[in-house]
């Protein structure tokens, strides 16, 4: 399995780019994690497994929609996880509210 990393910036922009990642090939949206740096806007990674082609697709067609908007920050894919990594996929920092709505 691989793991795909694209960091934005901004929430909405994050479910934006998980929307198309998960419409252009056959990955799982694992988490969105949120970052925010000193005098820097909220950052949102969106954490994507499958294949490799299939995770470099969708990363591919949410970068798209990240950059369209100015928005985008960096990527990455991990073509080949280790085990340790696999465990930190699934670290999240968005989501944990007290109503705990959302389910992963």
């Amino acid at each position: 399995m691989a793991l795909g990393l694209v960091e934005v910036f901004g929430y909405a922009t994050s479910i934006v780019v998980a929307d198309a990642a998960a419409k252009a090939a056959d990955v799982k949206i694992v988490a969105l994690d949120k970052n925010k740096p000193a005098e820097v806007p909220l950052m949102i990674v969106v954490k994507m497994t499958g294949d490799v082609s299939s995770v470099k697709q969708a990363m591919e067609a949410g970068i798209r929609e990240a950059k369209s908007r100015n928005l985008y920050s960096t990527s990455y894919l991990i073509t080949n996880e280790a085990e340790d990594t696999k465990k930190l996929e699934q670290i999240c920092a968005v989501g944990h509210d007290k109503l705990n709505i959302l389910e992963y």
